[in-house]
């Protein structure tokens, strides 16, 4: 833990940034000492990415003033903000796909420009820096290759190339496995160690708690007030990151005994891929229950979310649909059956970013002649805005405008349009993947009892989350994925955690 007399290397006072009328930061001050984690939380929209983009240099404040080692900077671009010693791991990482893990990690190195590269130099320090921080890398290995994980060590690795001693890390664990997330705090230990510091930007509670030196919590854009880790409870931080009291949730679960609105025989689909395929499933999820997926990401689950959803067709087995056999596996189609989803990567999959909040709350519902004549040809604009006004109401969606692009909410209020869009028609079956993903706490309880009372209407709920703990509270079921298959089924209702955490391991089941 940083020692209360660490000098102080970085300081932000007074920062306000201003889009428009709409304020993002309001006179927000922080500080960073040597050797210290120093965690930045708050709900969705709270200000923290805005600071820390001001901070790399991406905006410029309204007002305010940054310090580094006590010297007043400016801080123009990316480019500064390096040379002062600061870099930068952003939630959606700004890495070039079409580029090995060597080049982006030399890509804009001032080292490394100029016609002639010292390319074995290079590597050679490029290999020395991962070892010593554990950032284990394949230098000549495509970045489309890479997964999520390995992709942030690259990252990692590319700000501590360029010399960086405050490293920003901006929500690092949102798509990270457990195994993961623990590979990440070591390396953040081992930099802490050696006197550099990180910004930790978060949403889980227990990470915050067990990295973290000090936090300091914004709300609304302001700050609220800064502890030390030692001072402070779990319960406290999120009360005051939310300005309420957060009562403790108490899902009753369920037994249903209704009709099954989903129906897997057999079904396999590349069942000798291990992690992105389907071996021999069967499965029943119905009307009136939420069926959890617990196991470690990659072991099948987008599959069965991409099948329950149309996206791909089986090449094994057969789906029955409220019903009726599945003869043609077509996303449409499953749309116009009533199955809604909640996708697994909200940008790729769920939203259009450059459509406006509004746009995007009626994307499935154009031809609807609420919002449209002639069959989707002529929209109705006021009808849109004046139901995106509600839906902005209802789901506390946090913008300046539904006029405004939904690229630039924060994650937490994109993915509030997606559960509007997809949960107000009322779905037979909502196909829910990682839905909280990236949400802060206050968003995380609002989209919990928003699933829970889809559920209570009698909506069939296929629940997929790496979060172990998410699927315990919500789940009517649990059945455990590995390796493509169904290792067990579990309980909702005091569930076995060992034999359940012994299955995802691919040990025991039923």
């Amino acid at each position: 833990m940083a020692v209360e007399t660490a000098a102080e290397v970085l300081r932000m006072e007074h920062i306000t940034k201003v889009f428009g009328s709409a304020y993002a930061n309001r006179d927000v001050s922080f500080d960073v000492c040597a050797g210290e984690v120093h965690t930045l939380l708050g709900e969705n929209g709270a200000g923290k990415s805005t600071l820390m983009n001001i901070l790399f240099g991406l905006y410029q404040p309204t007002e305010g003033d940054i310090y580094v080692h006590g010297q007043k900077v400016k801080i123009e671009s990316p480019s500064d903000a390096v040379r002062y010693g600061i870099g930068m791991v952003h939630q959606h990482f700004m890495l070039v796909e079409a580029m090995t893990v060597f080049e982006n990690i030399i890509l804009g190195d001032s080292r490394s420009r100029g016609i002639f590269i010292d390319r074995s130099s290079r590597r050679k320090e490029i290999t020395e820096l991962s070892q010593r921080y554990g950032l284990v890398a394949d230098l000549d290995q495509p970045i489309t290759e890479l997964a999520v994980g390995a992709q942030q060590r690259v990252e990692i690795l590319k700000a501590l190339y360029r010399g960086c001693d405050v490293l920003v890390l901006d929500e690092p664990t949102a798509a990270l496995t457990d195994q993961e997330v623990e590979g990440l705090f070591e390396i953040m230990k081992k930099l802490t160690g050696e006197g550099k510091s990180v910004i930790f930007i978060s949403h889980k509670m227990r990470e915050v708690l067990r990295i973290s030196d000090r936090v300091t919590i914004l709300r609304a854009g302001k700050t609220v007030e800064t502890f030390r880790i030692g001072d402070v409870t779990g319960e406290e931080l999120a009360n005051r990151m939310i300005g309420r009291q957060l009562k403790p949730s108490q899902y009753q679960k369920v037994e249903s005994d209704k009709e099954a609105i989903a129906v897997l025989n057999h079904i396999s689909y590349h069942k000798n891929s291990k992690h992105n395929g389907l071996n021999d499933i069967s499965l029943q999820i119905r009307r009136g229950e939420i069926v959890g997926v617990a196991g470690v990401d990659g072991n099948g689950q987008s599959q069965l979310a991409m099948l329950l959803t149309g996206n791909i067709a089986p090449e094994e087995g057969d789906m029955d649909l409220k019903g009726s056999r599945v003869g043609r596996f077509d996303p449409n189609g499953f749309i116009c059956e009533n199955v809604s989803h909640i996708p697994e990567d909200r940008n790729k999959a769920g939203l259009v970013g450059n459509m406006s909040v509004a746009d995007n709350l009626v994307l499935k519902s154009t031809g609807d002649r609420r919002f449209s004549d002639w069959n989707g040809f002529h929209l109705k604009k006021k009808a849109i805005r004046d139901y995106a006004c509600a839906m902005q109401k209802k789901y506390d969606i946090r913008c300046s405008s539904v006029e405004q692009e939904s690229r630039n909410l924060s994650g937490g209020n994109q993915q509030k349009i997606i559960l509007a869009r997809e949960l107000e028609s009322g779905p037979d079956l909502l196909v829910a993947v990682h839905p909280t993903r990236g949400v802060d706490i206050g968003a995380t309880r609002f989209i919990h009892d928003t699933v829970i009372a889809q559920r209570d209407k009698g909506c069939a709920v296929l629940l997929i989350s790496a979060d172990f703990d998410e699927i315990l509270e919500l789940s009517d079921r649990i059945i455990v994925m590995f390796e493509g298959q169904i290792m067990g089924e579990y309980p909702g209702r005091n569930p076995p955690v060992e034999r359940i955490s012994l299955a995802m391991a691919g040990k025991g089941g039923e």
